[in-house]
């Protein structure tokens, strides 16, 4: 695919491949971690537009490495919790058009701490407007 900025994670600026098996990759941007820090993406090698276009071998794949991901960010940063995510179709808040899991470690400091990927959506700004 053409200017997919996930099809050619390398050419990201300070991304870090951390792990990957036959068809996934788990990436991180240590460098620029000063809000969501730990945070990181699942994505298959092969162009996805969407979590629904995966094969069942990059599912497969994806659940592996998310769970090397935790034991290594377990390890490593050792987070009260996460957040584990897609965002599908530009309207769901999908920006790259490549498939691509968020993996987002939470701590009990944040000033969000308890807050689920949800709250936002369910407030009452969020309702549609009614048909007339």
């Amino acid at each position: 695919m053409e200017k997919c900025l996930l099809c050619q994670p390398f050419g990201l600026e300070d991304q870090e491949i951390v792990f990957e098996n036959k068809t996934c990759l788990y990436i991180q941007s240590p460098q620029n971690q000063t809000i969501l820090e730990g945070s990181g993406l699942i994505i298959p090698k092969a162009h996805r537009p969407s979590v629904f276009d995966l094969t069942q071998e990059e599912w497969n794949d994806t659940y592996s490495l998310l769970a090397f991901a935790k034991a290594y960010l377990d390890r490593t940063l050792k987070p009260d919790g996460y957040n584990i995510g897609w965002n599908s179709g530009e309207i769901g808040g999908q920006h790259i058009l490549h498939a691509h899991l968020h993996v987002l470690p939470r701590f009990s400091d944040e000033p969000y701490a308890g807050r689920g990927i949800r709250s936002w959506l369910k407030s009452p700004s969020n309702k549609r407007p009614q048909n007339v």
